[in-house]
């Protein structure tokens, strides 16, 4: 899942990326709402976490924007007032969630899953291939009912190639679907986290490379 957080304060930004991150979400930043929108209109997120008194273009401001534009993204709004009336203010303009500040960030996480389910079309709860099963909620992988110990970007990565139900996977996408934006594109990650991929997964093999196009799942 790929996450936008705009956030001015700083330190909540980072602290709530790194947590993201540890839930194995592919998070990028912005601290003000300028930047928050070129972001959200040069890549395509599942969910904004988005602040709502922000410098440079309001919260409010770009979730108005970000609805004009019907896009698919779904978006949470943070503020530090919990009052009904802001609460009707902020889903009026097309949010799809709020969440007051303080909040805990188990709570944000488990909203941030919901509107990333409804951000894209519905996936069974299993995604399976030959012998190959993942489960995206319990966060487990098994071959032939043997469990493989995934790190999070190695699942982030199966999870794409079984989602594409063997249409071909570039590595740009994958970059863009596992990763951040401070991936370097012209770095090994995709294809060295493929190796040791394929590795955990065993034999016969299941992924196959397509010269000059990316990586498939045949069962």
């Amino acid at each position: 899942m790929r996450v936008l957080i705009v956030e001015d304060e700083h330190q909540l930004a980072d602290a709530v990326a790194r947590g993201l991150r540890r839930e194995g979400m592919a998070v990028d930043v912005a601290y003000d709402g300028l930047a928050g929108h070129e972001k959200a209109t040069i890549t395509q997120y599942d969910v904004i976490v988005l602040d709502r008194d922000l410098p440079g273009m309001s919260g409010d401001e770009m979730c108005r924007q970000l609805a004009a534009e019907e896009t698919l993204t779904r978006v949470i709004m943070l503020t530090a007032s919990s009052g009904v009336a802001d609460r009707v203010a902020g889903l009026s303009l097309g949010a799809d969630d709020y969440l007051a500040k303080p909040f805990a960030f188990a709570e944000l996480v488990a909203r941030i899953r919901a509107l990333g389910r409804r951000a894209t079309p519905a996936a069974p709860p299993l995604l399976t291939a030959g012998n190959v099963a993942l489960d995206p909620a319990r966060r487990v992988v098994e071959r032939a009912g043997r469990p493989v110990q995934l790190t999070r970007k190695e699942f982030g990565v199966l999870e794409v190639l079984l989602g594409a139900d063997g249409a071909v996977v570039s590595s740009e996408e994958l970059l863009e679907r596992v990763w951040d934006e401070n991936a370097d594109p012209f770095t090994t990650t995709v294809r060295v986290t493929m190796m040791t991929l394929r590795k955990k997964l065993g034999d016969p093999p299941l992924i196959h490379t397509v010269v000059g196009a990316g990586y498939r799942l045949v069962a």
